[in-house]
């Protein structure tokens, strides 16, 4: 199992390399997170929605997710409320209060999925959440000490050294700790180290002497290594090319932003510039806008037109600036959206951006489907890859109606199942697209497409651009990197494994 001193401090990325290099080494591998608070989710091949960590460390095993591997997903809401996902399935909406209620109801459901996984497969990784030193919040655990102990696992401390104070994070989680849970904690990982890493020795000399276990491994920050990201901390990183900027591309950094991993492949594009804005003079004047999911439509549509932005992306548009909407982004781009069962909020009716000839309904069942389709509007945008192939996903509460002509997306399966309809909305100018499809800019034909044709607005052509990102090539270096600054061996015995 790897726990953290506090959220972000790695153990996400350290899980996927440990599932890489077992996997490598022949075992058959799953990852396992007892409950996940995210609005990065994924759909199952099933149609079941996890935590997309549990996704990247699924792939990092080699192996397809699985509900199992999230029974429980938090999806934070507006009013400091969260949609509780069990196995897969939205179950309740919940305010923390009443989900701390809810969660003694869950603990069997936790171990029924880890007892499912060990079962099944030759290793499970298990991940915790946020610390377990959190004495206020212990009595509720069931996601990290709990776990390991139900499971008898041995446990990696992971610290931040980035953030400083790892020393003092490391010794007080583990002084907080219950001498049994001390116990299972087998080893120290210092992540995010930049520098001389023979400047710790003493200090790593030290921490084994005030916890009784010892630090295995320094794990330098690297920049060269691209792994998906749970964490919106994650975005603040920005575009990844070091190419001169040629097309300049603005999400709208949503107070409730899902899904965020759609845009990752625009880093990589040689000449792409991607931009998170939060504030009107963040805006600029950008060559493509786009609008990210949220789990709060409406909240999250309020708030760009408080703070300025509904406007400007109405008039970048009329400016003839692509912009384009992904699931909650879509239906923003719509002209009216119902919410007559109070599903999304107080509001029954709520005014769109008026770009798209769309209407949203809200229903209460959420619809998560892996899905593949195919491009059948050949104009604007989507010019350049007409009949392309697609692949992504679904997740969303409501169901847009268009008032003319079919999406430009034909849909041909949906969780493996023929579907023969059409997904999305795109303006007759084709400057304007809505989809409910994640993971679009991940399909390198669309992608092209859209880039070129908005760089082409401005009378310049973009690089021919890399191939798409290879992730079984990154998985495998980030393995790499863990096998050669961890004591690999150190880890293997106390799983019981040959040395």
């Amino acid at each position: 199992m790897v726990q953290g001193t506090s959220s972000h401090a790695g153990k996400s990325i350290l899980a996927a390399a440990l599932c890489r290099i077992f996997a490598q080494e022949g075992y058959q591998v799953a990852p396992f997170k007892a409950q996940n608070m995210s609005l990065n989710s994924f759909v199952t091949p099933d149609g079941g929605e996890i935590g997309r960590s549990q996704a990247v460390q699924a792939a990092a095993a080699m192996v397809e997710p699985r509900v199992e591997m999230n029974p429980v997903l938090l999806k934070p809401e507006a009013e400091a409320r969260s949609q509780v996902v069990v196995l897969g399935r939205p179950q309740a909406r919940k305010s923390a209060r009443e989900y701390y209620e809810l969660k003694q109801q869950l603990w069997p459901t936790v171990t029924l999925a880890l007892d499912t996984l060990r079962r099944e497969f030759d290793i499970v990784v298990i991940e915790g959440a946020g610390s377990p030193a959190e004495i206020n919040l212990k009595q509720h655990d069931i996601v990290n000490m709990r776990v390991a102990r139900y499971a008898d696992s041995p446990v990696l401390l992971v610290g931040d050294i980035d953030r400083g104070g790892v020393f003092a994070q490391i010794v007080g989680t583990m002084v907080l700790l219950e001498p049994e849970e001390r116990a299972l904690v087998t080893g120290h990982v210092i992540n995010k180290f930049r520098g001389d890493p023979s400047l710790l020795t003493s200090g790593l000399h030290l921490l084994e002497e005030h916890t009784g276990a010892p630090a295995i491994g320094v794990l330098p920050y690297y920049f060269d290594i691209h792994v998906p990201e749970e964490d919106s901390l994650g975005l603040e990183v920005g575009s990844l090319s070091t190419e001169e900027t040629l097309v300049d591309v603005a999400v709208m950094r949503l107070p409730h932003i899902a899904n965020f991993d759609d845009f990752d492949p625009l880093r990589h594009e040689p000449g792409v510039r991607v931009r998170y804005v939060r504030r009107l003079e963040e805006f600029g004047d950008p060559d493509l806008v786009l609008i990210p999911g949220s789990k709060t439509t409406v909240e999250d549509l309020e708030w760009l037109r408080t703070q300025g932005l509904a406007d400007r992306i109405v008039n970048a548009r009329r400016a003839e600036v692509p912009v384009i909407g992904i699931c909650a982004g879509f239906q923003m781009l719509g002209r009216k959206l119902h919410d007559p069962g109070g599903f999304e909020s107080s509001r029954t009716v709520t005014r769109g951006l008026d770009m798209l000839p769309t209407s949203t309904t809200f229903h209460a069942e959420k619809v998560t489907h892996q899905v593949s389709a195919r491009v059948r509007a050949g104009r604007g945008m989507l010019g350049r890859c007409d009949g392309a192939a697609l692949t992504g996903y679904e997740i969303h509460m409501g169901v847009a109606a268009q008032e003319s002509h079919a999406g430009p997306f034909q849909v041909e399966t949906r969780s493996g199942r023929v579907a023969g309809s059409s997904d999305g909305a795109l303006d007759d100018d084709g400057l304007t697209l809505g989809t409910y499809m994640h993971g679009l800019f991940h399909n390198r034909a669309l992608r092209r497409s859209v880039l070129q044709f908005a760089a082409e607005r401005k009378g310049i052509s973009l690089p021919q651009g890399n191939a798409d990102l290879d992730l079984n090539e990154e998985y495998d270096k980030l393995a790499a990197l863990v096998r050669e600054h961890l004591d690999m061996g150190h880890i293997r015995r106390a799983m019981g494994l040959p040395a």
